[in-house]
C-alpha cells in the first residue's frame, strides 16, 4: 500500500507508527483531515509523501492497481 494525499495523518500513524516523526518534521497536525486539505503547497505535499513512503518501504512499484 502506498501512502497517498487523500489519507489523514491520524489514519497513517495508526497503521505505520514509524511515520510520526515525519509529521512532526513537516509540522503537520495529527488530524482526521486528508493531507491534501491541510497542506496547501504542492512541493511540500510531494516531499512529505516521498518521505512517508520511503520510511514505510512503499512505492508505486509495491502498489497493486485496484487494491
Amino acid at each position: 500500500m502506498v501512502i497517498q494525499s487523500n489519507m489523514s495523518p491520524k489514519a497513517i500513524i495508526e497503521v505505520w507508527e514509524i511515520t510520526a516523526p515525519i509529521f512532526l518534521k513537516f509540522n503537520v497536525p495529527l488530524t482526521e483531515k486528508s493531507l491534501e486539505t491541510i497542506i496547501e503547497e504542492a512541493d511540500t505535499l510531494t516531499n512529505l509523501l516521498t518521505e512517508l513512503n520511503t520510511v514505510v518501504g512503499s512505492s508505486s512499484v509495491t502498489c497493486i492497481e485496484g487494491g
